[in-house]
């Protein structure tokens, strides 16, 4: 195992405020903000705007600081910008980029994580760094491909162990998560750990769990049935591990062709609820039995298959976009019953979701913010603006600002007061 310890010890403590939003889909993963929106302008303020390369990993609001991810001269590259103007305060190449060749383009994926005075990025090629807030220097990281035998292949990879894994193909994307002072990185190495857990300060590995390749859902942490547990939905398995031992709790088998997961799972009420392209939408719950704990589907709907966009769960039902055939259109699925409720038309392929109250702001790929009502009864329709270009990035809600990015920029507006 190799990690790079950074010569300097000092750093500057920030704090996590109430404005932040620190990881992937905001300060609790799960696509809520607590700052309450209204209704929309009809034209949002430009606080600022830079311009910056290719990518899709959305950028994060800590303190004064605004953090993102883009490709500079095939390199990924991590950037800290001043949160009122913009300004670049430091910048860090953390790993090689691929040149992919698809619709998205290419440049990061993989959203970072901030906790404390450090900054934790993955690369598409498995490269993870841990970095210091202040200046960007390197404190430690490891390698998917030379410290845990994952190497990445490239979708041109004619290997045959390249057919067995999507993440290994097309980018390691599933975003790391932090519990305590441990930090859970997907590896996704069939013969070196699924999982791993890492102190979050020095990088030394504490355990290793599974044998599976990784797909591209971003790991979870959460209470279910009184255990303290990471759940991880790999290429072949949805499954369950004890933050302190690593002891896989419960798991169960969840195939499909391409091994393409990408949602989010999605825990609550001790339950744990997925989807992808070939899996309808699926509530697991997680009990006690006489052996340790047990999961078993709570429910299934197979005609809501949800590909991309991660739901939230808002009073009792799931808001998102859901596929059927070859449509893409935005869903209401009671929680409790899995029943669908309402479905709407007019939405493409991807869509950012975040909860604001008893509201919905839904910003599509080609850059449009629409604000909707969290209902049951009805698809109600608030608020529409245009805020950006084509874009595959989750956006950051912070004190009534969005910072978002699309091909070509990153920007603040003001949306809120």
């Amino acid at each position: 195992m190799k990690y790079l310890l950074c010569l300097s010890a000092a750093f500057t403590t920030t704090s996590l405020t109430a404005a932040d939003w620190s990881q992937w889909r905001g300060p609790n993963r799960d696509g809520h903000t607590s700052y309450p929106i209204a209704a929309l302008p009809k034209e949002p303020k430009t606080l600022w705007s830079i311009p910056i390369g290719n990518g899709q990993a959305s950028p994060l609001v800590v303190g004064d600081k605004v953090i993102y991810l883009d490709e500079q001269a095939s390199q990924e590259v991590a950037h800290a910008v001043d949160i009122k103007t913009g300004k670049e305060l430091w910048h860090t190449a953390v790993g090689e980029s691929e040149p992919f060749e698809n619709a998205y383009g290419t440049g990061p994926r993989c959203t970072p994580l901030v906790d404390g005075d450090r900054v934790y990025t993955q690369t598409c090629r498995g490269e993870f760094r841990c970095l210091a807030l202040a200046d960007g220097k390197v404190v430690w990281k490891t390698s998917f491909a030379t410290d845990w035998d994952a190497p990445f292949f490239g979708n041109k990879s004619n290997a045959p162990e390249a057919k067995e894994t999507a993440s290994r193909r097309h980018g390691n994307n599933g975003s790391p998560v932090i519990d305590g002072d441990r930090i859970f990185v997907a590896v996704g190495s069939p013969t070196k750990g699924t999982l791993v857990a890492f102190d979050k300060k020095s990088g030394k590995v504490l355990w290793t769990a599974g044998k599976e390749n990784t797909a591209y859902s971003a790991l979870m942490v959460g209470t279910l049935a009184g255990v303290r547990q990471v759940v991880h939905l790999t290429g072949d398995s949805l499954m369950g591990v004890d933050v302190a031992s690593g002891k896989i709790l419960w798991q169960t088998p969840v195939k499909t062709g391409a091994k393409r997961h990408v949602l989010t799972p999605l825990l609550a009420d001790n339950s744990v609820t997925i989807s992808s392209s070939s899996i309808g939408l699926t509530k697991f719950s997680v009990s006690k039995d006489s052996g340790g704990l047990k999961v078993e589907p709570a429910w299934k709907n197979d005609k809501v298959k949800i590909t991309l966009a991660t739901p939230v769960l808002v009073n009792g039902h799931l808001y998102g976009l859901g596929t059927g055939g070859n449509k893409t259109e935005f869903i209401c699925v009671d929680f409790k019953t899995g029943e669908l409720k309402w479905s709407q038309p007019g939405f493409s392929d991807y869509a950012a979701v975040i909860a604001t109250g008893d509201k919905l702001l839904v910003q599509d790929m080609a850059g449009t913010l629409t604000l909707l009502k969290a209902s049951p009864e009805k698809f109600e329709e608030l608020g529409r603006v245009q805020v950006c270009g084509n874009t595959w990035s989750h956006p950051a809600i912070a004190d009534g600002k969005i910072y978002q990015r699309d091909k070509k920029q990153l920007f603040a507006l003001e949306i809120g007061k």
